[in-house]
């Protein structure tokens, strides 16, 4: 059986990160194992949230896991909440990469031109930093531009999207697929490889609403998908579709609220979307 890792934070009420990741993965059949940055009490969307920083607890257990020579097929980051957190995760990919796994990391920090308010552009320096130690990235384009210098736009074409992700790879990361892209009447994900030249894309229908979390949702089921045995490109279109019945059966639901997607009703779908591509 396969064994992932994923490092980000765990809020104990709403749907993102750890609390999506894990039982999202688990449920595609891929043994998950997990550092927690950080528990919330309930994700930021939510007012007067308790915040507990596990910083400290990083390299302990990274000490820990070492001595007890534990490996993992995959190591998979997503929100990391403070210059500390990323020089750390940079040492874990360190001690823990090997020729065999992946290191998967969505650099969740920005979004709509704007950086997150706990974050500045020096730590969009740091997490380029995190990304360059990758093989796989997935920045949206918010993301993508604050970490390759280049103007952020609404109005773009195909080269504007091709020009970033070579400037990403050039960084380190081996593949790099922006989330979000959006031209020529077209919606969704384009991506470059940067061994074997090679650029791949997806895109599907937008809906009109959006629910806090999505993008994790979308990132576990590509780590999950990718340990599957799939493709980038092939596991990339399984999260953006399930992504996308995550959104519309909770909009679809009566008083549906700000917690996220109700990912949980829709994971049969997902089994199939994975079963269908094997």
């Amino acid at each position: 059986m396969k064994r992932i890792v994923t490092i980000q934070d765990i809020s104990c009420i709403g749907k993102c990160s750890l609390t999506v990741a894990l039982p999202i993965i688990s449920a595609m059949g891929i043994e998950t194992a997990i550092i927690p940055t950080a528990v919330l009490s309930t994700h930021t969307m939510f007012s007067d949230f308790t915040f507990k920083d596990l910083t400290d607890q990083i390299q302990p257990i990274s000490d820990h896991w070492k001595k007890e020579n534990f490996k993992f097929d995959a190591i998979y980051t997503g929100y990391l909440g403070s210059a500390e957190q990323t020089k750390l995760v940079c040492d874990f990919f360190d001690r823990y990469k090997t020729d065999d796994n992946i290191i998967f990391v969505d650099p969740a920090m920005a979004d709509n031109g704007k950086l997150y308010p706990a974050f500045d552009n020096n730590f969009a320096k740091l997490m380029a930093n995190v990304c360059a130690k990758a093989d796989i990235i997935v920045p949206n384009l918010t993301e993508a531009c604050l970490m390759t210098d280049t103007e952020y736009k609404t109005e773009y074409d195909e080269q504007y999207i091709f020009d970033i992700l070579h400037k990403l790879t050039t960084m380190g990361a081996k593949k790099a697929a922006i989330t979000g892209a959006s031209y020529n009447g077209k919606y969704g994900i384009v991506g470059y490889d940067s061994e074997k030249n090679t650029t791949f894309s997806y895109f599907h229908k937008k809906l009109p609403t959006s629910y806090h979390g999505t993008g994790d949702v979308f990132s576990s089921v590509c780590v999950g998908a990718l340990n599957n045995g799939l493709s980038l490109d092939k596991a990339i279109k399984i999260a953006a579709d399930y992504t996308v019945e995550c959104i519309r059966i909770t909009a679809e639901e009566k008083g549906a609220n700000a917690y996220g997607v109700n990912f949980e009703l829709a994971i049969p779908y997902l089994l199939s979307l994975l079963e269908n591509e094997k």
